[in-house]
């Protein structure tokens, strides 16, 4: 069943590509596994899966220890909360944090990294639709934290990760998407960015809305429930 659902999804990604102009390779695919047991990430990797996204430092750990060596060939994200006495972990298990949200989280995740000499990749999440529930810096505070960041020397800021507000019709979800866009191709030409920060990705793009966010440019989408189910 995995099998089929990653078919499918991996399908509707190419032709939403295709009806902009754009190819799929240019879309990576980061299944969402919060909540999944080590077995069926395990199975969602020999059907071709190579991203994993986790929302749990705990639970991440303990799935790791138990997938034993074909976590090996999958890069991990970490796509949750996080919080910054958490972060020697997040720096330890994860290829990709993308959810950093303040400078202060960014300043703790360069001095884990920095301890075993790692350039920590990472992504801000940007709270699109200003919604209080709802991690990510505010869209107008983005730009500062993206020049506070060229300060650190342990961190790769490579782009931007989004959760637009939900809404039944995903249509809706493209104007936040949109903006997102428009906002990282402003700052990318800048000629004074930061050194370490390169903005090619565009994390955006869920369950609901993905096809609506690749068209829009997404470069990541992050896909839980249309490959591996209903959680409990």
């Amino acid at each position: 069943m995995i099998e089929e659902r990653f078919k499918s999804v991996m399908n509707r990604i190419r032709s939403a590509a295709e009806s902009c102009g754009r190819s799929a390779s240019e879309v990576g695919l980061v299944a969402v596994a919060k909540n999944v047991d080590a077995d069926r990430i395990r199975e969602a990797i020999r059907c071709g899966v190579n991203a994993i996204g986790e929302n749990y430092i705990q639970e991440a750990r303990k799935k790791l220890e138990l997938l034993g060596s074909p976590a090996d060939h999958v890069s991990f994200h970490f796509i949750g909360h996080l919080q910054t006495n958490k972060a020697k972990y997040a720096v330890r298990l994860f290829d990709m944090i993308q959810s950093v949200d303040s400078f202060k989280l960014a300043r703790a995740i360069d001095e884990q990294a920095s301890k075993t000499n790692k350039i920590q990749d990472v992504l801000i999440q940007i709270n699109v639709g200003d919604e209080a529930r709802k991690s990510g810096v505010a869209f107008q505070e983005t730009e500062e934290l993206v020049y506070q960041m060229g300060q650190l020397n342990h961190v790769a800021l490579k782009g931007f990760m989004a959760i637009p507000p939900y809404f039944d019709d995903p249509e809706r979800t493209r104007p936040y998407l949109s903006a997102i866009r428009e906002f990282r191709n402003q700052i990318a030409v800048r000629n004074d960015l930061p050194s370490n920060a390169v903005l090619d990705e565009l994390s955006m793009g869920m369950t609901n809305d993905f096809e609506i966010a690749v068209t829009e440019g997404a470069t990541i989408v992050r896909i839980g429930t249309a490959i591996f189910g209903e959680r409990d």
